[in-house]
């Protein structure tokens, strides 16, 4: 990855980097890359993903919490600010053809 390169994706992503700002972030995405390329590095053959790896640092295991509902149901107040609906859903434009 170059600095033209920076450029380029910010200015794909409606971003505005002065100079300094896109070198600075070449220099911050390179040491990601780099990380990556350490980790990609590793031989991980033969071993399983792990579903909670904290359990296989950790003395006891990660407690999780239990799955419940925390709030209440309020579609119908949230569809009073909607400009159009239906089945109560929202409807939008389509964008897509």
């Amino acid at each position: 990855m170059n600095l033209e390169d920076v450029k380029r994706i910010a200015h794909l992503s409606h971003l505005s980097l002065s100079e300094d700002e896109a070198k600075a972030t070449l220099a911050q995405l390179q040491k990601v890359f780099h990380l990556v390329e350490q980790m990609q590095a590793v031989n991980t053959d033969g071993i399983e993903p792990l579903a909670h790896p904290i359990e296989q640092i950790m003395a006891i295991a990660q407690p999780l919490r239990e799955d419940m509902v925390t709030e209440h149901d309020q579609r119908d107040a949230y569809l009073k600010n909607a400009p159009a609906e239906h089945d109560g859903l929202f409807l939008v434009p389509k964008v897509i053809e």
